[in-house]
């Protein structure tokens, strides 16, 4: 049996549930954007990479979809990317 020491938050110290991160390939998958797209996406503050592997690979968040969601909606209404990221960065 494995017994792994589970995480506490530092001031209530009620139990951390471990985030699910996602690789650029992942994100790449369950969104049909291509890797150019998403790192565009990444370079003009639409969207943002929770933390770097030691490797320097990006890893997404799951909140990175609902964002991209977001923005295919807006781009399918006809804006332009420059009026998205206005939008969306305010």
């Amino acid at each position: 049996m494995i017994c792994r020491q589970q995480q506490l938050h530092q001031c209530t110290g009620i139990p951390l549930i471990p985030r699910k991160l996602y690789k650029i390939g992942e994100v790449m998958r369950y969104t049909g954007l291509t890797r150019q797209t998403i790192h565009n996406y990444t370079v003009f503050g639409l969207i943002t990479e929770a933390e770097r592997t030691e490797s320097g690979h990006r890893l997404y968040n799951e909140k990175v979809f609902s964002r991209i969601e977001r923005i295919k909606k807006l781009k399918e209404k006809g804006k332009s990317l420059r009026e998205i990221i206005r939008i969306l960065n305010g």
